[in-house]
Parts: structure tokens; sequence; C-alpha cells
């Protein structure tokens, strides 16, 4: 298999369609949800959700969810029907790091291809203090891709680690019907009640 061929393959682990995560569509149960519009979470306890809105635009871009010391972004994006996006996602990720000094390692998770990142932390002048870790992870779905940023106890704990990806395979995706080019992120809306004011990123 060429570089190219595989670069746009779907990536998803095999047990997705009944493990997560999941299509609306493949969704049977009736498990409360908290509804994002695009994204839908279910809800556990100790978890705490938010939205990340983004200052220049007032858009919503991102579900943010601590649990037990860990935290989760979460985001999905339109996607072909037929073609993954992640593996194209990772490499413009790796080299946007490294032009900003980063590191970043790809490896094997499990929930397939995941990159591991340092990355520079800079004051309001531009000056160096410090770098942030973070675990991507992304599932290509039915034309849809959902990718999550996991942070704190998760990075070296197994336990919590593994709270995090059944936390990432419980999402529900929610594509619509409105045609989006590739890549772009879909629609997140404000849900009532149990969620903590939107942050503006």
């Amino acid at each position: 298999m060429t570089d190219n061929a595989y670069a746009s393959d779907k990536s998803a682990p095999a047990d997705r369609r009944t493990a997560g995560p999941f299509d609306v569509s493949e969704v049977q149960d009736v498990r409360p949800y908290v509804d994002f519009g695009s994204i839908r979470v279910a809800t556990r306890e100790n978890l705490q959700m938010r939205l990340e809105v983004e200052e220049a635009t007032q858009r919503i871009v991102a579900v943010s969810m601590d649990l037990n010391g860990s935290s989760l972004q979460l985001q999905a994006f339109a996607a072909p029907k037929n073609e993954g996006i992640w593996h194209e996602i990772r490499t413009q990720m790796r080299q946007s790091i490294s032009a900003q000094g980063g590191e970043t390692e790809e490896r094997v998770g499990s929930l397939g291809p995941e990159l591991v990142a340092k990355i520079p932390l800079n004051d309001e002048a531009g000056n160096r203090t410090g770098h942030r870790l973070a675990r991507f992870i992304g599932v290509d779905g039915p034309k849809w891709f959902l990718r999550g940023v996991i942070g704190g106890a998760a990075l070296n704990d197994a336990k919590a680690a593994a709270d995090l990806d059944d936390l990432f395979r419980s999402v529900v995706v929610v594509r619509g019907d409105v045609p989006l080019p590739p890549k772009d992120l879909l629609p997140l809306t404000i849900p009532g009640g149990t969620v903590a004011p939107p942050r503006t990123i």
C-alpha cells in the first residue's frame, strides 16, 4: 500500500460501530445525553463539561470535559463519505507543532494511530514559559471525523487513560444533512442547564 492510499483510508477501531464513537444512526439506547448539536455526550458521575468559544468570531469551537483530574477536548468535523482525514490531519499537526518548536511522537493506541505532543507555551510577549503535554486521538466515522485532545492524569495513569478512552468512545456524532467541505467544523450549540458557561479561547 502506498503512502497516498494509506493517507485516505479511514482510521477507526474495528469495533467502532458497536463500541463507539457512534454515528447517531447507530445508537439504539436511550441513555441521558447532553446535546451539543453535532456532539452528544453521555452523562456520568464527576464529569464536568464546558464549551470553548473562539474570541474573534464568538463561535463555539469545542466541547471540553474534565473527569477525575483528566481533560478531554472534543471537536467533530465533516469528512468524505468513503475516505478518512485523520492521517492527513495528524501530518499537518506534526508540522505545525514542530514549527512552533515542539516535539511529537506518533504511536498506535487503543483507538488506532495517535499523536503525543510536547507543545511550547509562551507568554504574551512571546517568551517561552514551558510546555504542555497532550495526546491527540481521532476516529473517522461515516461522513465525519471526531478528534480528542487528552491532558492531565490520563497521560501517565493507565486507569485514567482507560476512563478517557471510554468517555471518547461513548460520544455520539450527529453529522446532519447540510453539505460541508471536508475538515469544516460541525456546528456546536449550547444545551440547557447542565454545562458550565462557555469559555473564550
